[in-house]
């Protein structure tokens, strides 16, 4: 039913991860599925910012994102499972979106924290994602 399953973690928060990490590989198992497991490094924003920064920063980050999401996978998820290590670089929400758009995800596994009064007027990152993505959404609350 699902060919590809797009896991979204936040590296920096493992532990509210683990739900939906169970839930991801449950499903890939029963599919079949190939799991893509991305984390996100944020941009600055704007360019007057990174101008505070050294430079290669960005550069430096996004490998360590890499090398942090290489072992994350390897202590999270059984081995058995086809998994492709994607690491993006920008808004959290659209990078996500951008990428289960490009490689045809079929399904989207999202943890979310439970929700505050802020998040019901600025909207989280898991409430984009379901509002937008093309595809099914399922959020684990941890």
């Amino acid at each position: 039913m699902f060919k590809d399953i797009l896991l979204p973690v936040d590296l920096g928060n493992e532990d509210t991860q683990m739900k939906a990490v169970s839930t991801a590989v449950e499903m890939a198992k029963a599919f079949g599925s190939r799991l893509h497991v991305m984390t996100i490094v944020p941009d600055f924003g704007v360019s007057i910012v990174s101008a505070y920064f050294p430079e290669g920063y960005e550069e430096k980050v996004l490998e360590e994102a890499n090398t942090r999401l290489h072992a994350f996978v390897q202590r999270a998820i059984p081995s058995e499972l086809s998994v492709q290590h994607v690491v993006g670089h920008g808004t959290i929400y659209e990078e996500i979106l951008r990428f289960a758009r490009e490689k045809g995800i079929d399904m989207i596994v999202m943890a979310s924290h439970r929700p505050e009064l802020r998040d019901y007027l600025i909207g989280p990152n898991a409430s984009r994602v379901v509002r937008h993505a093309a595809c099914s959404v399922t959020v684990v609350r941890d």
